[in-house]
């Protein structure tokens, strides 16, 4: 490319539907892509070495600190396999996705520039490879990766996930939105896995409500499949209050859950790790989704997305990195 064109690469942010914490005990999960919260990278050429330009870091790659490791573990291996030289780029990064929400954010930043890296040297990037690279910095954000985070949100459409079994892309034509609502509290998933933890260990009741949230988990997937949506926002209220029996919802999370269901959701849950974070509410429409928006800011949110169910397309994204 000439020094004026740049490379663009885009990713959404994710979340799970339904599943979280039961996914680790071997019990199915939905995450989906959420474009309407994504990340976009640019590349550019520029003088010198490598350099890096985001919220939290300005300057050469190299000379960054362990806040951006997955990003020099992932950039000199994605022009390692594009066979160009680590030095004279610019990559530049532009997040919505709020950081410690359990919505992906270091994956989706991963995959935005990897996609970026490729669309300025032009050339095709199969998705076994993005995976595989993305794969690399996700490994030096979070240890040991089930890939949930960049299978999600580098699809178009919501996966169904078991640990070491393959991933399905579910295909539905379900009209309805979700509402997603951001407690304003960080989510705290090692105390919430901690929590769980104690109540498996204390109570044989609470192995059959893991398995209840994995057979919900399956039962969204036809729910999805079939268009049943008054189905559906049952089984994600009944996951909800499984969870918090379980110890991993937080006061904040089920008042936004009991707000939004007071206001005729179909259905609400919490998403992700838990004792914080955000929640999710399903609705008809888009109108309807307005409305929930406003109440739940009401309500003590800290701010919320909506996210039509068919709307997949991520904006201005190059057709390259289809």
């Amino acid at each position: 490319m000439s020094e004026y064109e740049a490379g663009i690469g885009t990713s959404s942010s994710k979340i799970i539907l339904i599943g979280e914490h039961a996914v680790v005990y071997g019990q199915p999960a939905i995450a989906m892509p959420v474009p309407a919260v994504h990340a976009v990278a640019k590349t550019s050429r520029c003088l010198g070495p490598l350099r890096l330009q985001c919220t939290f870091y300005n300057g050469i790659l190299s000379d960054g600190d362990g806040k951006i490791a997955g990003l020099k573990t992932i950039i000199p291996a994605a022009l390692h396999v594009l066979k160009q030289p680590e030095k004279g780029l610019m990559i530049s990064i532009d997040s919505t996705i709020p950081a410690e929400r359990r919505m992906g954010s270091s994956a989706a930043i991963a995959i935005s520039v990897v996609r970026s890296l490729f669309n300025y040297f032009e050339t095709p990037l199969e998705r076994k490879m993005l995976l595989t690279l993305v794969g690399l910095s996700e490994e030096c954000c979070h240890g040991n990766p089930s890939g949930l985070d960049a299978a999600a949100a580098s699809s178009t459409h919501p996966i169904f996930f078991m640990k070491e079994k393959r991933t399905e892309w579910i295909h539905h034509t379900l009209p309805s939105c979700l509402v997603i609502a951001d407690t304003g509290l960080k989510g705290q998933t090692k105390r919430a896995v901690t929590a769980l933890k104690q109540h498996l260990v204390q109570s044989v009741h609470a192995r059959q409500k893991v398995n209840q949230l994995g057979a919900l988990a399956s039962h969204a997937k036809k729910a999805l499949e079939a268009t049943k949506e008054e189905i559906l926002g049952r089984i994600l209220l009944e996951a909800h209050l499984l969870l918090q029996e379980l110890g991993v919802s937080h006061p904040a999370l089920d008042h936004l859950v009991d707000t939004a269901m007071k206001d005729g959701a179909l259905g609400a849950k919490m998403t992700g790790g838990g004792c914080g974070g955000c929640m999710i509410a399903l609705v008809k429409d888009a109108r309807k989704a307005q409305r929930l928006a406003k109440k739940l800011i009401d309500a003590g949110a800290r701010r919320t997305w909506i996210q039509p169910l068919q709307d997949r397309e991520l904006p201005s994204a190059p057709s390259l990195l289809h």
